[in-house]
C-alpha cells in the first residue's frame, strides 16, 4: 500500500465542500488529477478552482442522464469517492414517499450507476469508495431512512466488489464529525451536541475531518481492501 496518487484520477462526487473537498484537496496534495463533481456545476468549478488543475462537472447521483454524461465527458478514472446523500429524518409516520426515494438514490441506486457507466473504463488498480454512516449501526425514532441507506451502502461496496472485481469497492461509515455539516446550528446547539457526543463514546471526541479524509485516501491506495466498511466514529457502535 501507497499514499501515492501520482498521475491518477480522481472523481469526487460530492466534492465541492466540506468532506468532499477536503478529500479532493488531500488527493490533489497526494499528485492525483482530481475531479470534483456537484450537482450544481457551478460550484463544482469553483471548488476545482482552488486545486492545481483541477476539473468541475455537473454530476447529479438522482439523474442517470448526468452521470452518463459525465462518464463520456471524462473517459477514463482511476478512483471514484461518492459522498452524495439525501437527508430525510423524520419519523416513519411522516415519511414522503419521493423524499424517501431519493435519499436512496442518492446514498444506493446513484452509486451503483456511477458503477455502472464508469467501472468499464476504470483499470484493474482501480477503486470506488463510497460513505456510510453509523446511523446504521445505531437506531434512533426519526432516523430510519438515514439509518437504512447507510446500511445499505456497507451492502453496496460488497456486492460491487464481487462483481467489479479487481476493481476494488469499499465504504467509510463516519460518525458525527466536526467537518462544517454542522455549522448551520447556533453555536451553543452544536457545541452541546458535540459534547454529548464527546461524552457517550470511547474515543472521547467527536471526529476530525483529517480523521475521514485519512480513511478515505488510505482506501484508494490500499490495494488489498475489498468490499470492506471501515468504521471512523470513535468506537461509537459499542457505545
Amino acid at each position: 500500500m501507497s499514499d501515492n496518487l501520482t498521475g491518477a484520477t480522481v472523481l469526487v462526487v460530492g466534492g465541492a465542500k466540506n468532506l468532499g473537498l477536503a478529500i479532493a484537496t488531500r488527493a490533489a496534495e497526494l499528485g492525483a488529477h482530481v475531479v470534483i463533481g456537484a450537482r450544481d456545476g457551478d460550484a463544482a468549478e469553483k471548488a476545482a478552482a482552488s486545486l492545481p488543475g483541477a476539473r468541475g462537472i455537473a454530476i447529479d447521483v438522482t439523474d442517470e442522464a448526468t452521470i452518463a454524461s459525465a462518464a463520456a465527458d471524462l473517459g477514463a478514472l482511476d478512483h471514484i469517492v461518492s459522498l452524495a446523500a439525501a437527508h430525510h429524518n423524520v419519523a416513519v409516520a411522516d415519511l414522503d414517499h419521493d423524499r424517501t426515494v431519493t435519499a436512496f438514490e442518492a446514498k444506493v441506486i446513484g452509486p451503483l450507476l456511477l458503477a455502472k457507466h464508469f467501472a468499464p473504463s476504470m483499470p484493474a488498480s482501480g477503486s470506488i469508495v463510497l460513505f456510510s454512516g453509523v446511523a446504521a449501526w445505531k437506531p434512533s425514532p426519526g432516523k430510519a431512512i438515514m439509518g437504512i441507506t447507510n446500511g445499505a451502502v456497507s451492502f453496496t461496496a460488497s456486492h460491487l466488489a464481487k462483481e467489479l472485481a479487481p476493481i476494488r469497492v469499499n465504504a467509510v461509515s463516519p460518525g458525527i464529525i466536526d467537518s462544517g455539516t454542522w455549522d448551520g446550528m447556533p453555536d451553543s446547539d452544536r457545541a452541546a451536541l458535540f459534547d454529548g457526543v464527546a461524552g457517550s463514546i470511547p474515543a472521547g471526541r467527536v471526529g476530525a475531518t483529517a480523521d475521514i479524509v485519512d480513511a478515505a485516501t488510505w482506501l484508494l491506495t490500499a490495494g488489498f481492501v475489498s468490499g470492506e466498511t471501515i468504521h471512523v466514529e470513535g468506537g461509537a457502535r459499542s457505545a
